[in-house]
């Protein structure tokens, strides 16, 4: 093996980093480690001038191994690599040292943090010495794509790729498209028609050469890889269709809150109190009236029914405020003497025009109230016959102090949208994940928020989080966009860092096959041995971890790379 020859460069990030450690102190520092050609701090490395740094460095200083010590990998080592390459090293011989989460933002002492940085740097130092070249590796990708969920953002995003020209599958579990918005009546801000708006889209979806839509559909296993995907469809009236993809994008959406959980509101108890999808349904048959017939005079609209709430969701679902004061709006059209209250715990007003949605509805001679959802919730209980109308809403209203009751004829619950039944079902047949509240996670909040950590599998609209249809649709073209990219490419690159099995030391145990979380490894009944399918393995170790023989190793995460490493570290501070 050549002499190694590491070149360091240590990132100020503006003044993340730098406030809280002593860069120069750093680079003075792992400029005398043992290998450590040069040693450079810049302002911000992962900018064009810092990697025209590393690249210049690399061809003027014949270095064969590089350290950025900067940010979270998850966010520039693709960066740094991709600079390496260019310069004409080997990506796989490029470390990076966290000192930006994992030090200067978790500390108070600079003393203390500049200590840290350095012994970070100096594990990287020790651990990059016994890194190896890798190759690079790509399959071929079938131009074909599933979607899974037929609402706004599966159909969009089904348009988007078949306008280009590619093969859509679509699978709706319902009888039919659209999923909720084909329920509305009108769509906020701007009170337009939803059905005029869904019209044409369903139209277009229905009739698409490219898209092949499958109702009353669900798929229960999805095999193969990026590139590579098939399963097998179920359905009423077939038992066997197999469709063979590319690429996945699941847009399953999300279901109403139950609010009969609620004991407080007596849903299920009292005839007219309803949900807010309900409510929908009465509004397309153009009449407001109570189960007995009769127009309400008091219409209640109570916020927040299941979220922000610790009992049942703490999130919020973003979109029951603005709908609410819709319905402020289309009762005030329909009954103008209609009393109308809305009773909420804060009015959050998210989006573009929402603000104003808001302030303009304050004019519509409607009474706010406000409660709090971690003391009281409002009561219904039903009116006494004396009493002028069909129920009494009893609630400590926050705003006077005082406690209050609300006659009311009619109540609209704006209820919580929570994941579906199912949702387990779908995330482990396709490979991804469901954060703690049964969202589909991203690969990255911020930076990759439509892909996951599954490659070829985009996720879109509420599965992802409570959004509304902008929002929904966005994410939509995004991930066809992402799709149709890899699509035009031809092949995509595989994970490089696999695992591997030294057949040697493999007792035949297979219980790295029960561990794996990607079903990438299986057993060779003739050799008595495991074998890893490297295009499905993701590097992730569980296999290694668990092997009794240490027959499983991963490329790039090697017993002798990792214990470097740890030695690296606690070589200054211990």
């Amino acid at each position: 093996m050549e002499e190694p020859r590491i070149g360091v460069y240590v990132c100020w990030c503006g003044t993340n980093i730098a406030k809280m450690v002593d860069v120069e102190a750093v680079t003075t520092e792992v400029g005398k480690l043992p290998n450590v050609v040069l040693a450079k701090n810049y302002k911000y490395m992962c900018s064009d001038p810092g990697q025209e740094l590393i690249i210049k460095d690399i061809k003027g200083h014949n270095l064969n191994r590089v350290i950025v010590a900067a940010c979270s990998p998850r966010i520039h080592e693709l960066t740094f690599r991709n600079a390496v390459e260019k310069a004409g090293i080997n990506p796989y011989l490029f470390e990076m040292a966290n000192i930006r989460e994992q030090d200067s933002w978790v500390h108070t002492d600079r003393t203390e943090a500049t200590t840290k940085a350095i012994d970070l740097v100096i594990a990287a130092v020790r651990r990059v010495l016994y890194h190896e070249p890798l190759e690079k590796r790509s399959v071929s990708v079938d131009p074909a794509t599933l979607v899974i969920g037929g609402g706004i953002s599966g159909m969009m995003a089904s348009l988007e790729i078949a306008n280009a020209g590619k093969k859509v599958y679509l699978i709706e579990k319902t009888d039919h498209l659209g999923g909720h918005v084909v329920k509305f009546d009108l769509t906020f801000p701007h009170l337009s028609s939803a059905k005029q708006m869904m019209r044409p889209i369903l139209q277009r979806v229905e009739n698409h050469p490219n898209i092949e839509v499958f109702l009353q559909t669900e798929i229960h296993e999805v095999t193969g890889y990026v590139g590579n995907f098939k399963t097998t469809l179920r359905n009423k009236d077939n038992e066997g269709t197999e469709l063979k993809f590319g690429n996945i994008i699941a847009a399953v959406g999300l279901k109403p809150f139950d609010p009969s959980k609620i004991e407080e509101y007596g849903y299920g108890k009292f005839p007219d109190v309803i949900t807010s999808m309900e409510f929908e349904d009465m509004l397309g048959t153009g009449k407001i009236l109570t189960k007995y017939g009769k127009e309400p005079r008091n219409i209640a609209i109570i916020h927040c029914v299941g979220s922000r709430n610790k009992k049942y969701h703490e999130y919020c679902s973003r979109t029951c405020c603005m709908a609410a004061l819709k319905f402020v709006h289309q009762i005030r059209a329909a009954l103008p003497s209609t009393n109308i209250f809305e009773i909420y715990a804060d009015m959050r007003a998210y989006g573009k025009g929402h603000e104003e949605f808001y302030a303009m509805t304050t004019h519509k001679q409607i009474m706010f109230l406000m409660y709090d959802q971690q003391e009281r919730l409002p009561v219904i209980r039903q009116a006494n016959r004396s009493d002028d109308c069909n129920m009494i809403i009893e609630m400590d209203e926050k705003l006077s102090g005082l406690p209050i009751e609300v006659p009311v004829d009619m109540v609209i619950l704006m209820v919580n949208m929570e994941a579906h039944e199912n949702v387990k079902d779908v995330v482990h047949a396709i490979g991804v994940s469901l954060c703690g509240n049964q969202f589909f996670i991203e690969k990255h909040p911020k930076l990759d928020p439509v892909a996951t950590t599954t490659a070829g599998v985009y996720i879109v609209g509420t599965c992802q989080g409570p959004k509304d249809i902008p929002d929904s649709v966005a994410q939509a073209r995004a991930a066809a966009a992402r799709i149709l990219a890899t699509i035009e490419g031809g092949t995509v690159p595989v994970e490089v860092t696999t695992s591997f099995v030294n057949e040697k030391l493999c007792c035949g145990c297979q219980t790295c096959i029960s561990v794996c979380p990607y079903s990438a490894i299986s057993f060779n009944e003739i050799k008595k041995v495991s074998e890893v399918n490297e295009v499905l393995c993701k590097g992730c170790g569980t296999c290694g971890s668990a092997c009794p023989t240490g027959a499983i190793k991963c490329k790039h995460f090697t017993d002798l790379q990792i214990l470097s490493e740890i030695e690296g570290i606690m070589s200054m501070s211990y």
